[in-house]
C-alpha cells in the first residue's frame, strides 16, 4: 500500500506512538495516508481506538516480525 508519510515509531512505548501519530496526523492534508512502524504490543488497540475516535480511516494493519504497520488515512 502506499503511504504519503512514513512515521518510524519502533522502540516507543505507550502513549508515544500515539502522540507522534497525532503529530504526524496534523501536517497531512484530508485523504492523505500515514503509515506507522509500532513495536509496542499496546499500539495495535490503542492506535485502532485512537483512528476511529478521530473519525480517520484504518485501511490496514499487520504485524511483520514484531513491527506492527499501520496504514491511516486522514478524514
Amino acid at each position: 500500500m502506499k503511504s504519503d508519510q512514513l512515521l518510524d515509531a519502533k522502540g516507543l512505548a505507550c502513549p508515544m506512538p500515539i502522540v507522534r501519530t497525532k503529530k504526524a496526523m496534523d501536517k497531512l492534508e484530508s485523504g492523505q495516508v500515514l503509515e506507522v512502524h509500532a513495536t509496542d504490543k499496546g499500539a495495535k488497540s490503542d492506535l485502532s481506538a485512537w483512528t476511529k475516535a478521530g473519525g480517520h480511516t484504518l485501511l490496514e494493519m499487520n504485524e511483520d516480525n514484531g513491527v506492527f504497520v499501520f496504514f491511516i488515512q486522514k478524514k
